[in-house]
């Protein structure tokens, strides 16, 4: 899965390009964990060229999340579409994540 990463300031956005599955969540989890490695907490994920996520994918999400969070900032999503939203309200996982319709918004929400 291809990654692309941004820096905003103090702020780091990750926009994985493809399904949230197996590998390519793996490699997410990856690519925080060496944000992390570099003191970096504050943690975008640009889900809008994500179509879905599959159970793996999922748990994922809620590891970085966790892992953030241990930072003092919580992990923000944005460009979420209806079929990602609805699998993490469905499993009851969506409050645990803050929802912004783009990046910039999420972004500026860490100020």
């Amino acid at each position: 899965m291809n990654i692309q990463e941004q820096e905003c300031g103090a702020v780091r956005v990750l926009k994985p390009d493809g399904p949230l599955t197996d590998q390519g969540a793996d490699d997410l989890k990856s690519r925080v964990d060496g944000l992390l490695g570099g003191g970096l907490g504050r943690c975008v994920v640009d889900a809008s060229a994500t179509q879905y996520a599959d159970s793996r994918g999922l748990e994922v999400l809620v590891e970085v999340n966790e892992q953030i969070a241990r930072t003092g900032h919580p992990l923000k999503l944005c460009g979420v579409n209806e079929t990602l939203r609805q699998a993490l309200e469905l499993t009851g996982l969506a409050a645990q994540f803050e929802f912004f319709a783009d990046a910039n918004s999420a972004v500026r929400s860490f100020l």
